[in-house]
């Protein structure tokens, strides 16, 4: 039989991997009797985890929410895989969460055993994250947003579009959609009565929020990944271009920085059609592609790209 302390970690552990147990699995899982369970549960809210008693035929316990933070209990993967997912967020898109997110990650570090700290530190060696100068997202506009699409609660915002005009919208928030390099929100549009995809770093949220509203089917049989690549691929832009790349879909599509619908054409080729307002940039995603590809029907693009080809080959 496992020693107090020792059992009251398991404890923790174990009401930390599952929503709840009832009294005789847990007594079960640590070979003691339920009665030690309901004395060790005491012990665990004494030491101010929220651990609520669930009634019924099924009742038992879980682990609730309480006003502060008690420590939290990770796996070996799961501390990996939290400090990977800090040390990505230490450098992302979110506003503000830059410096907590450093703050946090050192202070995972510091009790990580060191076979874990090995595994941890040779991820960080051996990545080189590449500069993001694209808009980022203000994390309380971010939170507000997802509270709202948790709590099925509508969302007033103003939207500032592609072309630099600016609307108020009044929707039915659903889904956040995060691609890696942009925020998205999938919302119902009430006044336009469709579907709609706004880009997060856009909207400036108004406050209160709206009436709770009942939760619409998703889009694409709630694909909503799917339907923010297709509102990309259908937005309207003043340039676009039809682009065949040499290297098959999938590898293309995690490569590339924006959402966008992909075909295969066969094992090694595929196509899409991206846009953008300006040729540039359009020529700078399609050189991030690091592949092989081909332009149609667009001189505006081809122009670019043949200007970008004689800049560069006038650096080397």
């Amino acid at each position: 039989m496992l020693e107090t302390s020792a059992r009251l970690l398991k404890l923790l552990s174990l009401l930390q991997a599952r929503r709840a147990w009832t009294g005789t699995e847990l007594a079960e899982r640590l070979e003691v009797t339920t009665r030690t369970v309901r004395n060790d549960v005491e012990r665990l809210r004494g030491l101010g985890y929220p651990v609520e008693t669930t009634r019924g035929p099924a009742g038992g316990y879980r682990l609730g929410a309480g006003a502060s933070l008690p420590p939290l209990l990770l796996d070996d993967e799961e501390a990996v895989a939290v400090a990977v997912g800090l040390r990505t967020a230490a450098g992302g898109t979110v506003t503000g969460m830059e410096e907590t997110s450093a703050r946090a990650l050192v202070k995972l570090q510091q009790v990580l055993p060191s076979r874990l700290r090995r595994r941890v530190e040779a991820v960080q060696a051996s990545t080189v994250p590449a500069p993001w100068a694209g808009p980022s997202v203000d994390a309380d506009v971010l939170t507000v947003i997802a509270t709202a699409c948790r709590d099925c609660e509508g969302l007033r915002f103003d939207y500032e579009s592609h072309d630099g005009g600016s609307s108020v919208r009044d929707t039915e928030p659903h889904r956040l959609v995060h691609t890696g390099r942009r925020w998205y929100l999938v919302a119902w549009d009430l006044d336009r009565g469709d579907w709609r995809t706004f880009r997060v770093d856009r909207i400036r949220p108004r406050t209160p929020p709206g009436a709770r509203f009942t939760p619409r089917p998703l889009p694409e049989g709630g694909d909503v990944a799917g339907h923010v690549a297709r509102g990309g691929a259908a937005a309207t832009w003043r340039y676009r271009a039809r682009v065949v790349v040499r290297a098959p879909a999938e590898r293309v599509r995690r490569k590339l920085p924006v959402p966008a619908e992909i075909l295969p054409l066969g094992e090694d080729r595929c196509v899409f059609e991206p846009g953008s307002d300006n040729p540039l940039m359009l020529a700078s995603y399609l050189a991030m592609l690091g592949e092989d590809f081909t332009v149609e029907g667009s001189p505006e693009l081809v122009a670019e790209l043949r200007a970008v080809a004689e800049r560069f080959l006038r650096a080397i």
